[in-house]
């Protein structure tokens, strides 16, 4: 390991990131690693990693190379795996194109959960096509300081409970994550958001993120929300034909969520890069040590 380690700092409405830039996958990021990094009083502080490697130099992203020339390998802040974040999409996106790598208009990043499409427009805000959601069967429940609401399990990669509840102050703190059951529903753990309404097509929402505790923002949550809110609303695109955009409201800003009736789901928002420097890679060894 040479003894600085390049890093960028950004965040997509306020869910932020420390991004490591290793075309060759050549540092070694251990969990421990990751959560020095991201430890806010004694390291940089963030809400996850992004390592941003080349697909072809890394053995989870190989064979998507031909499709996408970069892999996000996106880690939460306990150093834990991450099948996908979606405003850490956008903010890798933005750094992309930062470093020279592209340019405003499409590109597709290769993420554990598949490759993804991406629209840098020249107005600053980034849309990622997300995939189409999948819904689980079986009820589901939340609970937070023994008070419980029914979940709407929705999986966009990573798995997510939504709940509609009538003040976010419902949530609680969030420092520790909301119990659910059954238990085999998340047999990895969840994503627990909780839902109210602010008007038409139009959602707040506080998220507890699987291996973050409660963020400023959560992409994937703002899109299980908005396909949760959908099927609540009688407005499922798949049965009216008619796309439904949502306006959801997190704690970090405002993200638009479109899904279209053959599924495909995109997101929109802003991605910001903050600072830009080098990590003593010392410094993390003895952090880790």
């Amino acid at each position: 390991m040479s003894t600085r380690i390049p890093f960028l700092k950004g965040h997509g409405t306020e869910n932020d990131f420390v991004i490591v830039p290793d075309p060759e996958n050549a540092v070694e990021l251990s969990p421990a690693a990751v959560a020095a990094l991201c430890d806010r009083r004694a390291g940089i502080g963030g809400d996850g990693v992004l390592h941003v490697v080349r697909s072809a130099a890394h053995p989870e992203a190989r064979a998507m190379a031909a499709e996408a020339e970069w892999f996000m390998d996106y880690r939460n802040a306990d150093g834990s795996v991450a099948e996908m974040c979606g405003n850490g999409v956008r903010v890798f996106a933005r750094y992309l194109q930062h470093a020279g790598h592209t340019t405003e208009g499409d590109l597709a990043i290769a993420t554990r959960g598949g490759v993804k499409t991406v629209h840098i427009a020249k107005d600053g805000d980034v849309t990622v096509g997300m995939g189409r959601a999948r819904l689980p069967e079986g009820d589901v429940t939340v609970s937070v300081g023994g008070r419980s609401w029914p979940a709407r399990n929705v999986n966009m990669g990573n798995p997510h409970a939504v709940a509609f509840v009538d003040d976010l102050d419902d949530a609680g703190d969030l420092l520790s994550p909301p119990s659910f059951s059954p238990a085999s529903a998340y047999p990895d753990g969840v994503n627990v958001e909780f839902v109210v309404d602010r008007g038409p097509r139009h959602v707040a929402l506080r998220v507890h993120e699987r291996g973050s505790g409660e963020t400023r923002s959560c992409g994937t949550g703002a899109c299980a929300v908005a396909v949760a809110a959908a099927r609540r609303d009688g407005a499922d695109p798949a049965a009216t034909g008619t796309p439904a955009t949502y306006t959801v409201d997190l704690p970090g800003g405002t993200l638009v969520i479109t899904e279209r009736p053959d599924g495909e789901i995109e997101m929109t928002g802003p991605a910001v890069l903050v600072a830009e420097g080098e990590i003593d890679a010392k410094w993390l060894e003895t952090a880790v040590g």
